[in-house]
This record gives structure tokens, C-alpha cells and sequence, in this order.
């Protein structure tokens, strides 16, 4: 009989917490399920494949398979091609689940047919001392409950939480599965979902402790770099902005400091026109970077009479920029965009 769920679990080196992670899958409400756990070329002495076989000779849903190919897409592509289930669900090996995760999230699915990939809230499992930045983006991710947020905030970053996801088998096969390159490969999936009109949904329930060790590949892979997010985020937002802006290819872009500049240039390398840079520095109003005038935020288009594309990434400063063109009737998604 096939299970409902397959779970997709890509592990490297990964015996200081791979147990945790099996355990909280072994133990959910849900028993309806298959935990593909795919060994990634680990050269740890065969730690994390005995942990794998050992679990799996009490576990008899858990399958170890053994990726073709060294890397993270490769490993979930090739566990994916192995899954029975109607739903593929995603799971980190340093992570772990509430009980109750596969069943809250699938009945979801089951209960809304339209819905391509679901999520939830997660906790964040790191020191919010010593990595602010990796906690104010989990109370933003958990921030963003409806598709149509989800969908807004998209250009910033992964709207929803990579191992937190369920999505349907059927989606998957029909919108792709995961692309290997110079990118973060989860959110280069969304954005692709995301833009042939996939619907995301996320449970509010707080379902998966999102753990933050040192190696964590966001960290230490270059594919994670800030840089690396925006020249792949710069082609879906170049053909979003040829397709929703009015006043396409021509936008102003607030922020103008030398990173926020650099990170912009990727969408004028894609055909955007840049008409100004809005910002609120006294010493970098009045110049003209690249021959584009800078302006101070007092002077941004009217609603109706430009795009805004925010690319301003400080702590809050986004959430200020929205708060300031919103108070001069601009609407998200119809008059701006936050992209930092």
C-alpha cells in the first residue's frame, strides 16, 4: 500500500544530530508515511549511514538511499524519484518535528485541492544573541500566513521555510523539482512555483524547530551568499516587473548606498531603467551614481506615477520604507516592492 507522505531527508555527515531528526519523524501522529533518507556522499567513516541503517532496522518505513551525486538538489531530486506518496514532505537532518506535523500539515492539503505546497511556523533553534539575523528572519517568515503574503514578500526571501514544507507530488512533477547551481536551491523553487501561479498555503501552528549549528549550509556554501540571492532573484523579478508594472522597464529604487547599488545593478543587466534612487542620507542626495539622480524619500512618485523597488536590508528598514510609501497611498504589489 503506498503511504501518503514521503518524507525527503538529505543527510551529510550529519551523525551529531541525525537521530533527533529520525526520532521526531518516527514518532508522529501521522503513521501513514515513508522517510527516504538519502545518505549525500558523507565522509564521516560511515557514521551517518550506520545511523541510517540502524534506525531503519527499527523503523521499517524508513529507506536509506545513497545520492548519485554530491549535493543538496541532486539528493532531494533522487529521493523524490524514489517517493510513493502522495505528498513529498521536506525535512532537514539537523532538525526536528512536533508529533503532530505530517498529519496537521497533510490534512490541510486534503482539505484545499488547490494548494500546491504547504508549510507552518517554525522555532528557532539557535542562540537569537549570537544570530539576530537568522532570528528576525523566522518572526518574519512566521510572519507571512496567506498565499498572497507569501507571494508579496517573495523577492526578499524564502517566503516559507524550506523544511517545513509538504507539497503535492503531482505539483512537484508538473512545476519542477529542484534546480542545481549558483543559487540557494530552495528559494530559486519557489520563485519558479511562485511565478507559474502555484498556491501556497502555511499552518499557523508553530510544527518544526528550525536548528542553526555552525556548518548549516547557509553559512558555509557560497550559493547562500547575499550575492548569489540577488543575481538569482533578479531574473524573476525582471519578468514580475514586465508584467505588473505599468511603467515598465522604469522604476525608482530606494536605497542608494554602494551595496544597495550593487545588488540593483543585477536588474538594470536584465533591462530595467532605473529613473532615480530614493534615499534619506543628506550626503548622498544630490548624486548621481551612474548618471542617475538621487532624491530624498519626500520625493518619490505618486501612486499611479511610478514603481518603487525597495532594496534598502537593515533590520526594519524595510518594514519602514513599506510604512513610508503606504502613508503616501502606495499599495504593495501594485505601486512597490520590498527586494532587500
Amino acid at each position: 500500500m503506498e503511504p501518503l507522505v514521503s518524507v525527503l531527508l538529505p543527510a551529510r555527515n550529519a551523525s551529531d544530530h541525525l537521530a533527533g531528526a529520525l526520532e521526531s519523524l518516527s514518532a508522529q501522529t501521522l503513521a501513514d508515511i515513508e522517510i527516504l533518507a538519502v545518505d549525500d556522499h558523507s565522509d564521516d567513516g560511515g557514521l551517518t549511514r550506520a545511523l541510517l541503517e540502524a534506525h531503519a532496522s527499527r523503523d521499517q518505513r524508513l529507506r536509506a538511499l545513497q545520492s548519485p551525486r554530491r549535493g543538496i538538489a541532486h539528493a532531494l531530486n533522487h529521493a523524490a524519484a524514489h517517493a510513493r506518496g502522495r505528498y513529498l514532505a521536506r525535512m532537514d537532518a539537523d532538525d526536528t518535528c512536533h508529533p503532530r506535523r505530517l498529519e496537521l500539515q497533510a490534512a490541510l492539503l486534503e482539505l484545499h485541492p488547490s494548494v500546491d505546497a504547504c508549510g507552518c511556523r517554525v522555532a528557532f533553534g539557535g542562540d537569537a544573541d549570537l544570530c539576530p539575523g537568522y532570528a528576525r528572519h523566522v518572526q518574519w517568515v512566521n510572519s507571512l500566513l496567506t498565499h498572497e503574503a507569501m507571494s508579496l514578500e517573495r523577492f526578499r526571501d524564502a517566503p516559507l521555510a524550506h523544511p517545513s514544507a509538504v507539497f503535492r507530488a503531482a505539483s512537484f512533477a508538473r512545476l519542477g523539482g529542484y534546480r542545481q547551481g549558483p543559487f540557494p536551491e530552495d528559494h530559486e523553487l519557489w520563485l519558479r512555483w511562485l511565478e507559474a501561479d502555484a498556491v501556497l498555503a502555511k499552518r499557523p501552528e508553530t510544527l518544526l524547530t528550525w536548528n542553526d549549528p555552525p556548518g548549516r549550509l547557509s553559512r558555509t556554501d557560497p550559493r547562500y551568499a547575499p550575492e548569489a540571492f540577488h543575481a538569482m532573484k533578479a531574473d524573476y523579478l525582471a519578468r514580475w516587473l514586465a508584467a505588473c508594472n505599468p511603467h515598465h522597464p522604469e522604476v525608482w529604487i530606494v536605497g542608494a548606498g554602494r551595496v544597495t547599488r550593487r545588488r540593483a545593478a543585477h536588474l538594470a543587466a536584465r533591462g530595467v531603467r532605473f529613473r532615480a534612487y530614493l534615499d534619506i542620507d543628506p550626503a548622498k542626495i544630490g548624486n548621481r551614481p551612474g548618471g542617475v539622480p538621487v532624491l530624498h524619500h519626500r520625493d518619490a512618485p505618486r501612486p499611479g506615477e511610478g514603481f518603487v523597488v525597495s532594496y534598502v536590508s537593515q533590520p526594519g528598514a524595510g518594514e519602514a520604507v513599506a510604512r513610508m510609501l503606504q502613508s503616501l497611498g502606495h499599495a504593495p504589489g501594485r505601486d512597490y516592492l520590498l527586494a532587500g
